[in-house]
């Protein structure tokens, strides 16, 4: 069996950025994110994963091609036909929306715009890692850009 793969984004607003997007689940924050097509390179399926779940196009986001944030967490493998737990890996992609995009929720409960102001204790297995990560990346290359 292939190990599952999920691809997504991570996108902030406002000129100087303010806040970051995520999207709800019942039990957690996540960010637009899901499992790559057969043909689809990795930042082909967040952009998809994105339009799908927020709406937001992907002519209306500047991604920052120095940052991928990767993560592997234990899952059911039940949802992948097997039994027991599975190792699982998230590619996460950095983007600045260009414009105002309505947003439109269609896998999800809810979402916010959480208010860019670090160290942030979201949610400790995936959010909380990919926003260090992503403050590091930005005290490194000059702050938010």
């Amino acid at each position: 069996m292939r190990q599952p793969l999920s691809c997504g984004f991570l996108i902030f607003r406002g000129q100087p950025v303010d806040s970051f997007l995520l999207m709800k689940h019942p039990r957690r924050w996540d960010l637009p994110k899901g499992h790559l097509d057969e043909g689809e390179t990795e930042l082909q399926c967040a952009l998809r994963e994105l339009h799908e779940e927020t709406g937001i196009p992907s002519d209306a986001v500047r991604i920052d091609p120095g940052f991928q944030f990767e993560n592997r967490y234990m899952v059911n493998q039940k949802r992948y036909g097997g039994k027991g737990l599975i190792e699982k890996r998230l590619l996460v992609f950095l983007g600045f929306l260009l414009k105002p995009v309505p947003i439109v929720v269609t896998e999800h409960d809810d979402y916010r715009w959480f208010d860019w102001s670090p160290p942030h204790r979201i949610q400790e297995w995936t959010i909380d890692p990919l926003l260090s990560a992503v403050q590091r990346h930005l005290q490194a290359h000059g702050g938010l850009r």
